[in-house]
């Protein structure tokens, strides 16, 4: 019987490649963990610092402003998405009305606030503070302002600060065409956004602040 041998540079060879084998089993092991960890962490990460507060911090503050809002259709828009609801626009813009829209993403992004975000509607059940646009919609993600530059500690804070920090005040056109434009199935491909009607119609009433805080 005869033991058949392998070139000795053939075993050099392997030799090398199991040498070599465990750091790069461990390197890729590593990648992958990193990749995983990456975008488990960045999934609702924010533009930008800071995160959504909700309408109920803002209430502390902006009662009557709060008060005032409850009874907006903004507000109350996220209830256009249960079924029944707005029946007849539905069909006519090509929607069941029978069907249930509130877990609906595309809809989620324009009836709720900071949905996919840091601190956003995540769902009606487990974040229903969140659903219809609150004030956050429009006035800027309360987490770089509220409580920083915002405080009842420092009341006679300067708005162009808070503004520095996040505010959006007074909100802009382009905040309502963010969801007010001709990707709603509501409205036709000819439909022009009214910025002066609309921000007259859908907001709250403007109150007095006991503070005046500046531009």
């Amino acid at each position: 019987m005869t033991v058949e041998r392998y070139p000795e540079s053939t075993i050099k060879k392997h030799l090398k490649v199991r040498k070599y084998a465990w750091p790069i089993c461990i390197v890729g092991m590593l990648l992958v963990f990193g990749v995983i960890i990456f975008f488990y962490f960045s999934k609702y990460k924010h533009v930008s610092e800071g995160q959504f507060v909700g309408p109920n911090v803002c209430k502390k503050c902006h009662e009557k402003q709060y008060a005032s809002w409850k009874k907006t259709r903004m507000a109350n828009s996220f209830e256009v998405l249960r079924p029944g609801e707005k029946a007849q626009e539905k069909r006519m813009a090509g929607l069941d009305p029978d069907k249930d829209y509130t877990h609906d993403e595309i809809c989620l992004r324009c009836h709720t606030t900071g949905y996919g975000l840091v601190g956003g509607f995540v769902s009606i059940e487990q974040t229903p503070e969140m659903a219809g646009v609150t004030c956050e919609a429009c006035h800027g993600h309360g987490g770089t302002f509220v409580g920083t530059v915002m405080d009842l500690k420092n009341p006679t804070f300067k708005t162009s600060d808070a503004r520095k920090a996040g505010l959006v005040y007074p909100p802009t056109e382009n905040v309502c065409r963010m969801c007010h434009n001709a990707h709603s199935p509501f409205v036709g491909m000819d439909y022009k956004f009214d910025f002066k009607e609309r921000v007259q119609l859908g907001t709250h009433e403007h109150y007095r602040l006991k503070y005046e805080h500046g531009q």
